[in-house]
């Protein structure tokens, strides 16, 4: 990541872990705000965007040592919430965050999440209809509208932690052009599928960082 792009996500860090203990503690601030944050609602926002900092990095790191400049890289980050699943949200406590770091049409992603409610999603035996050989996981790249299922892209490798409810997740693409452009206009997503949460538990819009 540049640092002028790691000096302001950490200064937004900073500023939105301040604004949280500020409408937990001031009774001014939280009338204005309905409903008051909840205590986890007031750590899982910053601690999101570390996650997101350090995929970020990862993301960076893996291209460097492939030889790729810093000079031409862009960075692109996505926090996974249950909210933002489509068509419907699940009650979940899951979190989650992706860093991508693209040069030329090369994009690398790191990802990490937590939380979740039920083990991930087995597509060998509770496989997509009709099947698709390339869904080797259930952590994807998609491209759609915010508001709607687009198609499958890529599948993410994941390394489960030793919860089996959370863990990393890695992979590197070469993107079309048709991709590429998708990534520039907000439209490719990453989400998350559990056992409980077939359609989807975690997602997330791939936005510049």
């Amino acid at each position: 990541m540049k640092n002028v792009q790691r000096v302001v996500l950490n200064c937004l860090l900073g500023a939105l872990t301040c604004l949280f203990l500020v409408g937990v503690s001031s009774p001014a601030f939280s009338r204005m705000a309905t409903p008051a944050p909840t205590t986890a609602q007031a750590t899982s926002l910053p601690a999101s965007l570390e996650a997101l900092a350090t995929n970020l990095n990862a993301a960076e790191s893996a291209l460097l040592a492939q030889g790729m400049t810093g000079s031409g890289m862009m960075s692109y980050g996505a926090i996974l919430r249950p909210a933002n699943v489509v068509p419907k949200a699940p009650m979940s406590r899951a979190r989650g965050a992706v860093g991508a770091v693209l040069s030329g049409n090369r994009l690398v992603v790191r990802g990490s999440f937590n939380n979740l409610s039920s083990s991930l999603r087995n597509y060998a035996t509770d496989p997509v209809d009709p099947p698709n050989a390339n869904i080797t996981s259930a952590f994807h790249i998609h491209r759609g509208m915010p508001s709607e299922n687009g198609p499958f892209q890529y599948a993410l490798q994941v390394m489960l932690n030793n919860t089996g409810m959370g863990g990393m997740a890695m992979g590197e693409y070469t993107l079309t052009q048709e991709q590429l452009q998708a990534l520039n206009n907000g439209m490719l997503y990453v989400d998350l599928h559990t056992s409980r949460n077939r359609g989807g538990e975690l997602r997330g819009i791939l936005m510049p960082y």
